[in-house]
């Protein structure tokens, strides 16, 4: 069975796109229920969703069993490699320099910016967390983001929720703006104009991401005190991402835009202060404050003998949810940093920077990929191969074959460049090779469960994706018609709820879009872009970003607290992109899209 050629069938139920379509959804449905009502831990819900998923691929869609496991562990193989790998020497470089006591000093470096706790979430939850977004992608600086929070104070599930919701407007542009360039590839629209219209979206978004984290950190007395930073950072991050995805490099779109505003957040607390600076109370509950959370969300009650700040359950003496080192509050009064420890605290982020830079921007460098299989590349990618995955074969319903091919790019992946810039920043640091080896270790302890529960959910996408049932989905939305353009959108939201990747969002629906977009007579650029900026409304709510936010506050395992605190933004967010892209696909904004329509 494991080599039998499997050819796939959107309507597998009595010749109803409807039926189908409720049935292709369960699995996504037991997901999000395992986690938003029944607070079970994500890799559990993520391993049931896949069993049902697997049960109805076999079943409904009479996928042969050894095929359908095959699709599975093609998707795990992806979560790991290349996702999860990013992850891990992300997290890596980080705890380096909590190992030598550098990131202490780069969170001194950032109080000293402002002590107001509202504008810290905005540098460093929204600016850096898109430098790193740009750099990285794939959960990176939801990861650095949250542990950073923390460090400067933040209760672990306040820093997981702001981290969350800051990672949307820069996702689309993330890890050099791959889910552009690969939009482009499933749908042979040019990468410029697809770039150029997801610019023309998503920094709209941008303008109030930086108000949701004031509110979520401090409420309405947050909004009327901070709201000049904000405002300020939102527009000016949406001027430049716009400035630089229409008109000077799609790749760089992000890094131009969140160095823009942080520079033009930093000016404004030379000079602008607040009235009343805020900083969480040391009575504060984590599991039940918190102005804000999930849009009119309730306060979360936690159980006795819960976890506690950090996930370290008190009296209990378990510290196995403990992911990442905590970096203790510093003493009154502050140390005083050289400038050469301020330096080595900025030097690793500077490393991946430079180390990103030349990997992808110096064409003696980079080169050039493969393009198929059996092909090599030039500079960092003659060493990349592109198999197919070994006994699977499937087609779609036309009969054209679904590519199953597995990318090993080991230079040039985007967590190899972190590795390296890890490896930069342990001779910057001063860090001998075994004691970068032990902290190696840790982290890869620090992360197992949240590597588990990637690697399934990826299964589950994967699985959904090479049976069918995902194809069924978006059919049957794109019967929509012309109002498709108001429900187009969401497939992207869903197809990044699944997987976690607006990449693989794109590559699940980007050809779908433009089919739907043919049908109803809409712009194929304006459809293929909304997928990808209604996409990055889902990340917040991916179970596998879900985990990596609950692993670097220490709370793996409670990731349905972090579900129900973010959905509402999630939700309130993708409404607003859907009403935009509407109003695009009309006369009313047509004038903001790109090509023919």
């Amino acid at each position: 069975m494991l080599l039998a050629t499997y050819q796939q069938d959107y309507n597998p139920v009595g010749n109803s796109l409807g039926l189908s379509s409720l049935i292709a959804f369960l699995p996504l449905l037991f997901l999000f229920v395992l986690l938003g009502v029944l607070r079970m831990t994500a890799w559990l819900a993520s391993l049931i969703s896949l069993g049902v998923c697997l049960v109805l691929a076999v079943t409904v869609y009479s996928m042969p069993v050894g095929d359908a496991l095959n699709s599975g562990l093609l998707g795990a193989a992806f979560g790991f490699f290349p996702i999860m790998w990013i992850v891990i020497n992300a997290i890596w470089v980080y705890n380096l320099t909590v190992e030598t006591g550098h990131f202490d000093v780069l969170r001194r470096s950032f109080a000293s910016i402002s002590d107001d706790q509202r504008v810290q979430a905005i540098i460093i939850a929204f600016c850096f967390g898109a430098l790193m977004e740009a750099l990285a992608g794939f959960g990176t600086p939801v990861a650095m983001s949250s542990v950073m929070l923390i460090a400067l104070g933040f209760r672990p599930l306040k820093a997981a929720t702001v981290a969350l919701v800051a990672n949307t407007a820069p996702v689309a542009f993330g890890a050099i703006a791959v889910p552009i360039t690969t939009l482009a590839g499933v749908t042979s629209l040019p990468v410029d104009d697809l770039g150029a219209m997801v610019g023309r979206q998503t920094p709209i978004l941008a303008l109030f991401v930086p108000l949701a984290l004031v509110f979520i950190v401090d409420g309405r007395r947050g909004l009327r005190q901070t709201w000049q930073p904000a405002v300020l950072c939102g527009l000016v991050f949406a001027v430049f991402q716009y400035l630089s995805s229409n008109f000077w490099s799609v790749q760089l779109a992000d890094i131009i835009a969140a160095l823009a505003s942080a520079l033009a957040v930093l000016a404004l607390t030379r000079v602008w202060h607040a009235a009343e600076p805020y900083t969480e109370s040391e009575d504060e509950d984590d599991l039940g404050a918190g102005t804000g959370g999930a849009i009119g969300a309730g306060r979360d009650g936690g159980e006795p003998g819960s976890p506690a700040v950090g996930g370290v359950s008190e009296g209990a003496g378990n510290t196995d949810s403990l992911v990442l080192p905590r970096v203790a509050s510093d003493p009154e009064p502050a140390p005083r940093d050289s400038p050469l420890d301020v330096f080595k605290a900025y030097a690793p982020y500077l490393a991946i920077i430079v180390v990103f830079v030349l990997a992808t921007r110096v064409p003696a460098i980079t080169g050039k990929p493969p393009t198929k299989v059996g092909t090599t590349g030039t500079g960092i990618e003659s060493v990349t191969h592109i198999v197919n995955w070994p006994g699977l074969h499937i087609l779609k319903a036309s009969g054209d074959p679904v590519a199953t091919t597995f990318k090993l790019n080991y230079l040039s992946a985007a967590g190899s460049l972190l590795l390296i810039s890890g490896l930069v920043s342990m001779v910057l640091l001063g860090v001998g090779m075994r004691r970068a080896l032990a902290a190696y270790g840790r982290t890869l302890d620090q992360l197992k469960f949240a590597i588990l529960t990637v690697m399934l959910v990826l299964a589950l996408g994967y699985l959904m994706n090479e049976s069918g049932a995902t194809t069924t989905l978006g059919l049957w939305v794109a019967g929509a018609g012309g109002v498709f353009a108001l429900f187009s959108p969401l497939l992207g939201w869903l197809g990044v709820a699944v997987t976690g990747s607006d990449t693989s969002s794109n590559s699940l629906f980007g050809a779908l879009q433009i089919t739907a977009a043919h049908q109803a007579g809409l712009s194929p650029t304006l459809m293929a872009a909304a997928n990808s900026s209604g996409g990055v409304l889902g990340k917040m709510i991916s179970p596998q970003n879900l985990a990596i936010a609950a692993a670097a506050v220490g709370f793996e395992g409670r990731e349905g607290i972090l579900f129900r605190r973010v959905f509402g933004w999630s939700l309130a967010f993708v409404v607003f992109m859907c009403v935009l892209v509407y109003l695009q696909s009309t006369p009313v904004l047509s004038w903001m899209v790109v090509g023919p329509h």
